[in-house]
């Protein structure tokens, strides 16, 4: 029989559907800062540092004790276990010193991408057994919005059936626990950038990821309304050979969403997915300038689209500090106008930024 009962009182809606809000308030995005230790291993080895607790602390201090200017751009941060419990130099809780910027504070709560058993190369997410006591207590400890991430492959034969359905079940699960939490999910089933397919090959795909997630989220009766999706923008894969412009991109990822993700849902925070930082800036305002309906805020969920250049300028080095923030000023700066379609250009001509981000089998 097709009936339930409101598992969610209306108070609890409010709260969610006025964080999922606040966070794609116009002109703002998220800086997606929690890639875990062994992700970190990669960015610290690319500027020569070792990958202790103290220095990714100290590069993650970097990034959230900036000018409070940030706020403008950035509505949330998502943090890693580690560094939601980190703090300052002076003792301040990270979490804190992004409260008083105005920046909501978000956690990753997957445990990863585990092998999926009888597909050929797929996988599934780990983490939902202990999933509802750490929600609980992320929410007490200032968290307002979680994430977690589901990844799908483009080839001959994938995704596959059992994959579809497997992710688009995990990711609703993990939506209903966040919200009777008090913490708003954000979705992200991701379809990797790896492969040869072409344009239309990786928007067919996206658009049946997208329809799957979203009849397993209505199964689960979770509230729309209280969460935000983060998808990949509609590319053709790394390895193909005919490269679309960006309004072509723009127009596929529109024409995707604009038949699968439901009006309900407040906003779409796209990944970057290994765009270099000016693609990625480039594609999301394409897609802010395609006409037609879009009924929900498009901007940003960027991890190496937002740090790549602060942390090559950081690199490692005390003096650097305030150099590095002004470049993840100035990139979120250019992502907020992308955000609303008024991104003319990078004024200042960084070479850095062209530099194309993609890693084959990308883990976070």
């Amino acid at each position: 029989m097709a009936s339930y009962s409101q598992f969610l009182t209306k108070e609890k809606e409010d709260e969610l559907r006025a964080i999922a809000n606040a966070i794609v308030a116009p002109g703002k995005g998220i800086l997606a800062a929690d890639e875990s230790t062994g992700s970190m291993d990669k960015r610290m080895a690319s500027i020569g540092l070792e990958n202790t607790e103290e220095n990714r602390r100290k590069y993650r201090q970097t990034l959230f004790t900036g000018s409070d200017e940030l706020g403008k751009h950035i509505s949330g941060v998502i943090f890693f276990h580690e560094t939601f419990y980190q703090k300052t130099d002076d003792g301040t809780p990270f979490v804190e010193v992004l409260k008083k910027k105005g920046i909501i504070p978000g956690i990753k709560v997957d445990k990863g991408v585990i092998p999926l058993a009888g597909s050929v190369g797929e996988g599934t997410t780990q983490g939902l057994d202990d999933l509802n006591a750490r929600c609980a207590q992320y929410k007490k400890d200032g968290a307002q919005f979680a994430k977690w991430r589901c990844v799908h492959r483009i080839s001959a034969t994938t995704p596959s059936q059992q994959a579809l359905v497997e992710v688009a079940q995990v990711l609703a699960r993990y939506a209903s626990i966040c919200q009777q939490n008090g913490l708003v999910p954000i979705v992200e089933p991701e379809t990797l950038c790896d492969g040869e397919h072409d344009l239309a090959r990786c928007q067919k795909i996206t658009e049946t990821v997208l329809s799957y997630t979203y009849r397993a989220l209505n199964e689960h009766h979770v509230f729309l309304e209280g969460t935000l999706l983060k998808p990949n923008m509609v590319t053709a894969g790394m390895s193909c050979a005919t490269r679309p412009t960006n309004a072509e991109i723009g127009l596929a990822t529109v024409t995707a969403l604009q038949r699968t993700v439901p009006s309900a849902v407040p906003g779409v925070v796209f990944l970057s997915g290994g765009q270099s930082e000016e693609d990625a800036t480039l594609n999301l305002n394409e897609i802010n300038k395609v006409a037609g309906k879009k009924p929900w805020a498009l901007t940003f969920s960027y991890g190496r689209a937002l740090q790549a250049s602060v942390l090559a300028k950081w690199a490692g080095q005390d003096e650097n500090v305030a150099a590095a923030q002004d470049v993840l000023l100035h990139r979120a700066r250019m992502n907020s106008l992308a955000s609303v379609g008024k991104y003319t250009g990078d004024e200042t001509g960084d070479t850095a930024a062209a530099q194309s981000l993609f890693v084959a089998n990308h883990a976070y």
